[in-house]
């Protein structure tokens, strides 16, 4: 380091200073507060003022204790009267237990009338049967030739004229006036058929009520062709839309004619309170939907608006759904009759839930024709199609599904008996056993699972396999715990059966069922045969590649049941199964998860080095993605890790984590605090004194953070990181190991570029700098000097750093560091300083007060003063006279703190900064105005007198 210039005398600068004084005299005095008192943080309750109403409003507003009379009153109280908004609203509202009552008495009524939200809609399952049932075959539809739009009347028309119309549509409607577009593709017949909801809509919205049926007939026809069957169920989806748009405008039509603008019909209203006319309308929209003459259309548009039977009957709809029931025994074809009744499930369900005996009704009249699927028919309609009968069947599974849901929804227990009794009556059909595993609830499923396990084991594999029937099983198991004798035979059944799958993907389907049953009534042990299983399975021909959201399901289900990481780590195949997670987006994913569980279960801190050994293994999969979700978590989990006082194998695990992420910088350096608090943490524990195991452990921490600290890219960061490792390193009495630190920083501020990212934006470095060496100074204060560096020689080169950084123009920052250093020179001329470090010799132990050592702080004071003096100069020869104002006042605050007033150049020194200050007018008066009554009140204080005569030479300049 060179030496910063100085001249070759100087005169005493700094004052002397009593901190232990000052921090008595300037200490914040303690007033008790007497309970029952005034406190800001108190609640403030506002009652209601009982004075007069005069020209104002006026409120009185109190505390717990009474209230002065002459207190202020509360503005926002005032205006309300003495009643708060919310006190307002709750006087309005009706008494909380009418409310209770109200609301109690709703939940009974929707109860009776709807189903719960724990019933699964149609909606939910729309999507995914559009998804599953599609195909390349042409499809056909029939397009009406009626012009939508009708033709223009004219005001004038009489009424004869519309009645004929309609019936000229109505005859038109029976005669069958359409044609076919043939050839078109899924997409096509998709658009086909929301352009007909749409021109229904059309037609209705113009007044085209015939129209809008004849379009819902056209659209219900369909659903008696399967002329493309395995596109059936999508098909099914795609009308029952367009019935059930249909049903809603009817339904709203009527009902908009049983109000008027004075009443209206509640929501649960009886037939006596629906006018004549809408009793009339209503009954014309049944009579016309009985004159269609073909059963398919009938029975679906009847259905679709069952639920204005309410505005006829109390009784409609419970004598309406047993008709409707038997009608559906008219179709021919099994796999349109099952849709036609999972339809009318539909229905049922929406209008009527509480009317079950017909939904049971319709179900088991589908059992007692099942037996159709493999008639002669059906058979040839498949071999034309060229469908086989495993196919075929999966296209009876969502209306069969449907169905069963709506039969089992809150059904006792006692009904699936019946049903597994019907299901052995039809020789265990597996299509059938199917649904209703999926239908009724896991308690009664798992409770009987040994009689199911039985039931599949007679099933006829060909039309429906087994696998699918154990993963249904499964399902229910792992959600309800089946009895405890049963538990390891179910399964070692269900395992020999999905063991032997060929299918990597039917296995993996099967088997990440399975995964959570076996977790949560197994030990580690049949988890690790499992895990084994799949890895066998899965990595011939990489079939894990195709199989990654299963695979992350077996992962997640395996660490929300083994909260032990002990345990979890243990099993022997739980890391080579995290290998088959090649793809990185999943593997991240992965691992992520497994940071979250660690984080969230581990509440002790470990060191046990299996659950070390495997975490350390967990992020290496992912260290070179630099994601930084996944970095957190790593970081989060660090404090959990714990070798209690084995400090050592605690630096070790470190130092392995250090060489494992070396390329991640927020990692390095949250390893470089954590060593850093290892080392307070030992000093901690020995007293502050040390042994010679421990100085020696405390300098392999230093020196870890040492070599590590360059590896990083920001330099503000590793500024910041010198300065609080040199500062750990004097805490510990390591005196060299300290200055190592200090003198790498000071070394590295020539190199802090202009410009640094800061979330993302370019921001100037100079705030930032200068914050930094702000720091520096405090720690600098009590440092020793070295026996052979000379005096001050850290204070030394880092000015001599500072002179020659190239600063901003018209910055005066550099400025501000060397009126920061004057406070430090001053700090470190005192006899005592105001803080230290145990067992460590600052400067004023070192030297005593030697007069030699004084004279160098005074040197340089005086070397600062004149570079000061030298800016403030140029800054009026450069007309920046408002910044010369403000440094000069700045300087003077300075030296007022700071300096020896006694002395005589810088008492005039002092006036000739304040006269600067406010010589062209930009001083603030106000801040000169404080500033020198501080002066007078000081002067009154022992050894200040002197300051009587400055405050008299500092006078105050008007603007003007």
């Amino acid at each position: 380091y060179c030496i910063f210039p100085f001249s070759p005398h100087a005169p005493p600068h700094s004052r002397e200073r009593n901190y232990n004084d000052e921090i008595e005299t300037y200490r914040m005095e303690s007033v008790p507060v007497e309970y029952g008192e005034y406190h800001p943080l108190k609640a403030i309750t506002v009652t209601e003022s009982k004075t007069k109403k005069m020209g104002r409003k006026e409120s009185t507003s109190s505390n717990s204790s009474s209230c002065s009379s002459n207190s202020a009153l509360d503005p926002l109280s005032s205006v309300l009267d003495g009643t708060d908004p919310l006190s307002m609203f709750a006087a309005t509202a009706e008494p909380v237990a009418s409310a209770m009552v109200k609301e109690s008495s709703k939940k009974k009524l929707e109860s009776e009338d709807h189903v719960g939200s724990d019933f699964e809609p149609w909606s939910s399952k729309r999507g995914e049967i559009l998804s599953r049932y599609t195909t390349t075959e042409k499809l056909s539809i029939i397009k009406c030739s009626c012009n939508l739009l009708g033709k223009p009347t004219t005001p004038g028309s009489a009424v004869s004229e519309k009645v004929r119309t309609r019936l000229e549509e109505l005859d038109d409607l029976e005669e069958g006036s359409q044609k076919e577009l043939l050839n078109l593709t899924q997409q096509d017949y998709i658009s086909r058929i929301e352009e007909l909801n749409q021109s229904l809509k059309d037609a209705w919205a113009s007044d085209q009520k015939v129209k809008a049926l004849k379009i819902v007939i056209q659209c219900s026809k369909l659903l008696s062709d399967t002329s493309v069957i395995q596109f059936y169920p999508s098909k099914f989806v795609l009308i029952t839309d367009i019935l059930d748009t249909f049903g809603k405008l009817v339904y709203e039509r009527i009902y908009s004619m049983c109000t008027d603008n004075r009443t209206s019909l509640p929501a649960t209203f009886s037939p006596e309170s629906v006018n004549d006319t809408a009793k009339e309308t209503c009954l014309n929209w049944f009579f016309k939907i009985a004159s269609i003459r073909e059963l398919i259309p009938r029975l679906y548009v009847e259905a679709a608006i069952l639920k204005c039977s309410k505005f006829l009957s109390k009784t409609g709809i419970s004598e309406s759904l047993p008709r409707l029931t038997s009608m559906i025994k008219g179709v021919g074809d099994p796999l349109v009759a099952v849709y036609a009744r999972a339809y009318l499930c539909r229905v049922g369900m929406e209008v009527a839930p509480s009317i079950k005996e017909s939904l049971n009704q319709n179900f088991f009249d589908f059992l007692l024709t099942f037996k159709q699927i493999h008639s002669d028919t059906v058979q040839n309609q498949l071999a034309v199609q060229m469908v086989e009968i495993p196919i075929y069947l999966t296209l009876y599974s969502p209306a069969i599904d449907w169905m069963l849901q709506c039969i089992a929804y809150r059904a006792p227990e006692a009904l699936l008996t019946e049903m597994m009794e019907r299901c052995k009556k039809l020789g265990n059909n597996a299509l059938l056993l199917n649904s209703v595993m999926c239908a009724f609830r896991e308690e009664f499923i798992a409770a009987r699972s040994m009689d199911f396990i039985s039931m599949i084991k007679e099933c006829d594999e060909s039309g429906f396999p087994k696998h699918l029937l154990f993963r249904s099983l499964g399902l229910n198991v792992a959600l309800a715990d089946p009895p405890d004798n049963d538990r390891l035979q179910i399964l070692n059944e269900a395992w020999k059966v999905i063991t032997k799958l060929r299918n990597p993907q039917d296995y993996i389907n099967c088997a990440e069922v399975w995964v959570e049953y076996t977790c949560r009534h197994f030990t580690k042990r049949e988890v690790n045969t499992i895990l084994s299983d799949v890895i066998k399975h899965m990595t011939p021909d990489r079939a894990f590649e195709n199989a990654y959201p299963q695979l992350q399901c077996v992962i997640t289900k395996v660490i929300s049941h083994f909260h032990d990481f002990s345990v979890l780590f243990s099993v022997e195949k739980f890391l080579p199964f995290l290998d088959m997670f090649q793809k990185e987006s999943v593997r991240v994913e992965v691992c992520k998860r497994i940071m979250e569980a660690f984080i969230k279960h581990q509440q002790e801190v470990t060191k046990d080095p299996v659950i070390l050994n495997a975490l350390l293994h967990v992020f290496s999969l992912t260290k070179t993605t630099g994601h930084d979700g996944l970095i957190a978590l790593f970081l989060l989990s660090l404090p959990q890790v714990s070798f209690g006082r084995d400090f050592e194998q605690q630096l070790s695990f470190y130092v392995e984590s250090r060489s494992m992420f070396c390329n991640l910088e927020s990692v390095l350096v949250q390893l470089i605090h954590s060593v850093n608090h290892l080392a307070m943490e030992t000093k901690s524990v020995m007293k502050g004194n040390h042994s010679r195991k421990t100085a020696s452990f405390v300098r392999a921490c230093v020196a870890f953070c040492f070599i590590t600290i360059p590896s990083l890219t920001s330099i503000f960061t590793r500024l910041n990181l010198y300065l609080h490792s040199g500062q750990v390193a004097l805490a510990n009495q390591c005196l060299s190991q300290a200055d190592a630190f200090f003198k790498a920083a000071v070394s590295l501020v020539p190199d802090v570029p202009k410009n640094i990212n800061v979330d993302g934006k370019m921001k100037l470095s100079e705030a930032y700098l200068l914050e930094f060496l702000s720091n520096l100074f405090s720690t600098l204060l009590i440092v020793p000097d070295h026996p052979e560096q000379g005096v001050l020689f850290l204070v030394r080169g880092l000015l001599n750093v500072i002179e020659d950084y190239t600063w901003e123009d018209n910055s005066d920052d550099k400025i501000r560091i060397y009126t920061s250093v004057l406070h430090l020179l001053a700090a470190l001329s005192q006899e005592s300083y105001l803080y230290h470090v145990d067992k460590v010799d600052s400067n004023d132990g070192l030297y005593g007060g030697d007069t030699k050592f004084l004279t160098e702080i005074n040197k340089l004071c005086d070397t600062l003063i004149g570079q000061i003096l030298e800016h403030l100069k140029a800054l009026g020869k450069e007309k920046t006279l408002k910044r010369q104002s403000f440094l000069a006042l700045q300087f003077f605050n300075s030296i007022l703190a700071h300096g020896d007033l006694r002395n005589n150049k810088l008492n005039q020194l002092a006036v000739n900064l304040w006269n600067l200050a406010q010589k062209h007018g930009y001083a603030d008066t106000k801040t000169m105005v404080k500033t020198l009554e501080y002066i007078k009140k000081r002067s009154k204080q022992p050894d200040s007198s002197h300051l009587s005569d400055l405050a008299a030479r500092l006078p105050l300049q008007s603007r003007t």
